[in-house]
């Protein structure tokens, strides 16, 4: 509905309305007043005696609990009485609360009075005798003279016989009081029993008979006590006042009981209110029908002014960039609410884009970080790797010439054993940069598990209960069996520490798939075919802090000398360039688990096994073309080479090689670095010479490849010899390759 079409709607009403109100409230308002009111007068009535049920229902309760109390079941009256004292604290809306013993005399009260009375008289006592629920009767109390309810219950033994009966003497005027003060100064409460004795007057002036009177025979007391009573009944007192009184009808237990709850009011009063509204109205109307036309027009305005300025704030908040900003409801109907809604909608909109655009420059920036450390740490492994081979093969160099000097061939030695230490740190740098030399092989990684198992289980000692779950029908995958070893042995040695006390290490291995919603420890979705390898433990646990940083390189939370922070970062690197991806979870005193996935093969591998390598003699007398851009690397190798009983040509780069290639002479093998500056790396060196020299045999050497060297088409199987390297592999390696057979 258009804000047009509503304010005519409203002019008209305007001019309708003051002329309805007149000719209805005359005829109707007066009337109505005085039946709403009179209808209030039962029902105040009906309201008080289910208030009267309930507490008459909650003192079964507590009779049904004292009868099964120990304190109770004493002959002591002194330690009954105290005992019911006690509980009548507890409870002040009850006068006294004694026991009857089963021939009617009082053995113990809440008040002490220490009396004896014989209380067969009663009607409760009587009813109490013959039946297993409560029985009721208003009277006056005994040892109050309080007018009261009292509500017994019989307690019997298992075989139905009775041991006594619990007496509690609700309070009748309070009760009175209480509800009295809940209801309008004009409204009176009466309380009578079904002989007409008064048991509780009205709190007014009005009421002349005092408590205790009785009213029997007169027209009251025919009125409450009538089956078929009307609704509402006006009685004249001795001084000609009219009330009218209404009884409450609708309680079983009152009825019962014989008691009668009656609220009055003044006929005067009543109708007077009436009349009173009817003047108030009428005012009212004078006015309302010469401000309402006005009105209209001015309420108007002021709400489609207050709702333009809520669109107006709504819209300053999205302009500063606050897009948690929202109109609140309700909004009006029509095209102010429509367009608020449009806005609420846009606004969660844009939130949510926001919220998702964070949320992805928080991955692109882990992502970014990892790739950066991998890169930084890739090209020093790479270097360090070249002073390495230097340092390694003069170490040789030294300790054969120093064999005579036990000391310094020590020394010669321990120089060579550092080297070999710093190349296992440069290969774990090199794993999580993902450079490292792969040999991928098509395996059965359960099997690989399977070998491993013995190993494993020593590595963790007979504290830690260690379990392999292996699905049967797991598929194959193409990875570097040895480095899988190693990433897996690294989990383990990781999930041992984490378990100084012993434990439970679980190795799985299934088949599984990843959907968009599966996302890798940068946060970053690879879907595909996987073979899963979890290693699950029940260890300490990491804190969301120290598992966001779990795989940086020489992150580590072992004391200094436990650990260098490379086993985490290397496994990342080995399976992210198998071209897999790494999912950890981890909560402190929870334990972790880290998922490893690899690409299932397309279709089954190949059963035949790799030919061996023939055994060779190390030492030859070939021409060999050694091409490496670091001078130190080759001037080694060329030194290396001639011990070896070689002949050596050397080049810096692949261009110089190349136009060595092309003049005549022999040269035998080409053994050339795989990474060189110049725009031409070893792979392309290598096919390039076999073009120009069919028979040449090439082998290359590196301190990392992005990946595992690529065949050149032409030149035949790629052997590669990782730096750094000692004189035996050089020898051996160069053996198999001049004595592999021609292409």
């Amino acid at each position: 509905m258009s804000l047009r079409t509503r304010l005519l709607i409203l002019v008209i009403a305007a001019m309708l309305v003051p002329a309805s109100l007149v000719g209805l409230r005359f005829v109707q308002n007066r009337s109505s007043e005085i039946n709403a009111a009179l209808a209030n007068l039962a029902a105040t009535a009906d309201d008080i005696a289910s208030d009267l049920d309930e507490k008459i229902q909650g003192t079964a309760q507590l009779h049904y609990g004292l009868s099964r109390a120990r304190d109770l079941d004493t002959r002591d009256k002194a330690a009954c009485s105290a005992f019911l004292s006690d509980v009548r604290e507890e409870y002040p809306q009850f006068t006294g609360i004694l026991t009857i013993d089963p021939d009617g005399s009082l053995f113990c009260d809440s008040l002490r009075t220490d009396r004896t009375l014989d209380l067969r008289d009663r009607a409760y006592f009587k009813q109490a005798l013959v039946s297993r629920g409560v029985a009721l009767e208003p009277v006056f109390g005994r040892l109050t003279g309080l007018s009261v309810l009292q509500i017994a219950y019989p307690v019997r033994s298992e075989t139905g016989a009775l041991k006594l009966v619990l007496l509690a003497s609700f309070n009748l005027r309070k009760f009175a009081e209480f509800h009295d003060k809940r209801l309008l100064a004009d409204k009176e409460i009466l309380l009578i029993d079904s002989k007409g004795t008064v048991l509780v007057t009205p709190s007014g002036g009005s009421w002349t008979e005092p408590v205790g009177t009785s009213i029997a025979g007169s027209e009251l007391l025919r009125f409450a006590a009538a089956p078929d009573r009307k609704a509402f009944q006006e009685v004249t007192d001795r001084e000609g006042r009219t009330h009218v009184w209404a009884v409450a009808g609708r309680s079983p237990s009152t009825r019962d009981a014989g008691l009668y709850i009656l609220v009055g009011r003044s006929k005067d009063g009543l109708v007077a209110a009436a009349n009173r509204r009817l003047y108030e109205d009428m005012a009212i109307l004078a006015v309302a029908s010469l401000l309402l036309l006005a009105g209209v027009w001015i309420l108007a305005t002021v709400s489609v002014g207050r709702q333009v300025g809520r669109l107006a704030a709504m819209a300053k908040k999205l302009g500063l960039g606050d897009l948690s900003a929202r109109i609140p409801q309700p909004h009006p109907r029509g095209e102010l609410g429509g367009l608020m809604t449009l806005l609420n909608d846009t606004a969660e909109s844009l939130q949510q884009q926001r919220a998702a655009i964070a949320d992805l420059n928080q991955k692109l920036s882990q992502s970014q970080k990892m790739e950066a450390m991998g890169q930084l740490t890739g090209g020093v492994a790479h270097d360090f790797n070249n002073l390495l081979t230097v340092i390694l093969g003069n170490a040789e160099h030294l300790a054969d010439s120093l064999a005579g000097d036990k000391e310094l061939h020590r020394i010669a030695g321990d120089i060579a054993t550092a080297a070999e230490r710093g190349s296992d740190l440069t290969r774990s740098l090199l794993a999580f940069a993902r450079k490292q030399p792969l040999r991928p092989r098509d395996i059965d990684i359960a099997g690989k598990i399977l070998d491993m198992e013995p190993l494993l289980r020593r590595t963790l000692g007979g504290h830690i209960e260690c379990t392999f779950t292996l699905e049967p029908d797991l598929l194959m995958t193409s990875v570097d069996p040895g480095q899988l070893a190693t990433a897996l042995l690294n989990l383990v040695l990781n999930a041992r520490d984490a378990l100084p006390d012993g434990g439970k290490l679980t190795v799985e291995a299934r088949n599984t798939s990843l959907g968009d919603s599966d996302l890798d420890v940068n946060g970053e979705p690879r879907p595909g075919d996987y073979v899963m390898v979890a290693v699950t433990d029940t260890g300490t646990g990491m804190t969301a802090e120290v598992t966001s940083r779990a795989f940086e390189p020489f992150f580590t939370t072992k004391e200094v000398g436990k650990g260098t922070g490379l086993g985490l970062s290397m496994v990342y690197g080995f399976v992210r360039q198998s071209g897999g991806l790494v999912q950890m979870q981890s909560e402190p005193g929870q334990g972790s688990v880290v998922r490893l996935f690899f690409p299932r093969l397309a279709t089954p591998p190949s059963e035949q096994p790799l030919p061996a390598e023939p055994a060779t003699a190390p030492d030859g007398s070939e021409t060999i073309l050694v091409v490496e851009d670091d001078d130190m690397v080759r001037a080694y190798v060329e030194s290396e080479l001639k011990v070896l009983g070689y002949n050596v040509v050397t080049r810096s780069n692949g261009p110089s090689a190349l136009e060595l290639l092309r003049q005549p002479g022999d040269i035998h093998l080409l053994f050339t670095d795989v990474v060189m500056p110049g725009g031409m790396f070893g792979p392309e060196l290598a096919r390039q010479a076999i073009q120009l020299r069919p028979e040449l045999k090439v082998l290359f050497t590196s301190g990392y490849t992005h990946n595992p060297v690529k065949t050149p088409d032409g030149v035949g199987d790629a052997r590669i010899l990782t730096k750094p390297f000692r004189r035996k592999d050089l020898a051996a390696m160069l053996r198999s390759a001049l004595s592999a057979p021609a292409r």
